[in-house]
């Protein structure tokens, strides 16, 4: 039997990309939470960047989302979660660097740093030009992911794929500081509903962290 242990903190989201797709995959797993910023010695020993998550299975380290994600793939493919067809793997792989990269940094830097990281490390109150420029990018993301959605019933084309989990564990992070204005973007809204009714998501719904609260309808289905 495959013994894992992630290695993570609850709200990051390359943390939740793992989780959803362990999830999705029905793959047991043991967790370890870390406060990644305190660069605990356990975490640095595994991966030297101290960067969460980590996943060791049966004395295998696997560092970081991208690593731990193909060799779920690899080792584990059904169900597939890079699609069937090469375009539609080609899709999913543009998309999660778009989130891994490009959304992570112009969205994702700015308000889950001055939302929840500065909180995390004690470094005072949020900058109110940082959480505008922050915002005004999700704007943007959010109005390029509508066009997609019009078209296709998943972010990478017909079939749910690591891309929907890559985006719906960045979007939920932020939600749970109730910065999506979910009600400009009626199909992302949908598309995010449908990721967040899955049983997969359901474990990340519960999280909950010291001092950060959560939005009021965080943990709502129907919101």
């Amino acid at each position: 039997m495959t013994v894992r242990t992630l290695y993570h903190f609850p709200l990051d989201p390359a943390s939740r990309q793992v989780r959803l797709a362990l999830g999705e995959k029905r793959l047991a797993f043991n967790e370890q939470t870390v406060k990644y910023w305190e660069r605990p010695a356990d975490l640095v020993a595994l991966n030297p960047s101290g960067l969460t998550p980590v996943m060791v299975e049966d004395g295998l380290i696997l560092c970081e989302s991208r690593a731990i994600l193909d060799h779920l793939e690899e080792t584990c493919p059904e169900p597939p979660l890079m699609g069937r067809e090469p375009a539609e793997r080609a899709e999913a792989r543009r998309l999660l660097q778009w989130f891994d990269r490009k959304f992570d940094y112009e969205v994702g830097g700015y308000l889950l740093h001055e939302k929840m990281e500065k909180r995390l490390l004690g470094l005072g109150a949020p900058d109110l030009a940082s959480l505008r420029q922050g915002r005004e990018a999700l704007r943007s993301h959010m109005s390029y992911m509508e066009g997609l959605l019009r078209d296709r019933d998943w972010l990478a084309g017909n079939r749910l794929s690591l891309a929907d989990f890559a985006g719906a564990a960045q979007f939920s992070v932020i939600d749970y500081f109730g910065d999506v204005p979910w009600q400009d973007f009626p199909a992302v809204k949908t598309w995010y509903m449908k990721v967040k009714s899955r049983p997969a998501f359901r474990p990340l719904l519960t999280d909950r962290w010291p001092g950060l609260s959560p939005a009021a309808h965080y943990d709502d289905l129907d919101f």
